[in-house]
């Protein structure tokens, strides 16, 4: 899929926000990534990586589609994944079509009936795409397909690789053709609008989890206290620290010799010096405590401020 570098538009435009739903590691970051030809959401294989709305935009000759990458929906009692379902469940209150991503390597179950049933709720133009065609069988394919027919007979399906961008020209075909005509709600040359502490925040997040394992990942949030510019020498000052629970957790990301946080920062560095290109990235990378944080309601809306916002 390649997106022209020179649009020519016509006064027939197509313009919907779209948001993406699917269980946790289904795939919906990448594909997003993949439709806006950017990184526009944080991937990793842990699952429920991706936390707040986060904004794709796409735009060609047919018009613009927006697409809001929503946290993989998990049934669950504890208060942060009770935050993510409100974030998942807004977005769909807020959105003209869905787009449904399943993983198609597993089988459907109570998290795929309870999206099924939003889906019927919101009463908009729906597409559902199975993901990961490139490792699945014939038969996890058609059954797949007999989970989705029966639960909404009336959605279209479409089989993708999200991660060799196989299908994904055919998805966006389908949700132009149940986007109305209107103008573009951003700039064509935007790819999201996030603002640039929170892109950098989950860029460091990112990083981190690379380098954890286990239940490691959901236990740190990432906050940009600071974030300053020099225009004389074009140099970018930003202190970040990576919150944990217990003091105890410190190791895992300092490592030893302060290995670890000094491979998190020169990571982080690297991506975060293409969203100013030409410049010089200074970060001070810390780590604190932050004790029982997803169980703190001020604590919780500061993670999800990105979508206080909206």
């Amino acid at each position: 899929m390649e997106r022209d570098e020179h649009l020519e538009y016509n006064s027939y435009m197509k313009s919907a926000t779209v948001s993406v739903i699917g269980r946790p590691s289904s795939g919906k970051s990448t594909l997003v990534n993949t439709i806006c030809e950017m990184k526009v959401s944080i991937t990793s294989p842990t699952p429920q990586t991706t936390r707040n709305k986060i904004r794709g935009i796409y735009t060609d000759q047919r018009g613009q589609l927006v697409f809001t990458d929503t946290p993989g929906y998990h049934l669950s009692d504890k208060e942060i994944n009770k935050r993510m379902q409100d974030v998942t469940v807004s977005a769909l209150k807020d959105s003209d079509m869905i787009l449904y991503v399943i993983d198609g390597k597993r089988k459907g179950g109570k998290e795929e009936e309870a999206i099924a049933e939003m889906i019927k709720k919101a009463k908009v133009p729906t597409v559902v795409a199975i993901n990961k065609t490139d490792i699945l069988s014939k038969e996890e394919m058609e059954e797949s397909r007999n989970f989705v027919s029966s639960r909404l007979p009336s959605v279209p399906i479409l089989f993708i690789s999200a991660k060799n961008d196989e299908g994904v020209d055919e998805v966006l075909i389908e949700l132009f053709k149940n986007a109305k005509e209107g103008e573009l709600l951003y700039d064509e040359n935007q790819y999201t609008d996030q603002d640039l502490e929170f892109r950098i925040s989950e860029i460091i997040r990112e990083k981190t989890i690379s380098t954890l394992s286990d239940e490691l990942p959901h236990v740190i949030f990432v906050d940009v206290s600071d974030l300053e510019w020099n225009e004389e020498t074009r140099t970018v000052w930003i202190r970040a620290f990576i919150n944990v629970e217990r003091d105890g957790q410190k190791g895992f990301i300092v490592g030893k010799g302060g290995s670890g946080i000094k491979r998190i920062g020169t990571e982080a560095r690297k991506e975060i010096k293409t969203i100013f290109p030409g410049s010089t990235v200074r970060l001070d990378l810390q780590v604190k405590t932050a004790e029982k944080w997803r169980q703190n309601s001020i604590v919780l809306d500061k993670v999800f401020r990105n979508d206080k916002k909206r």
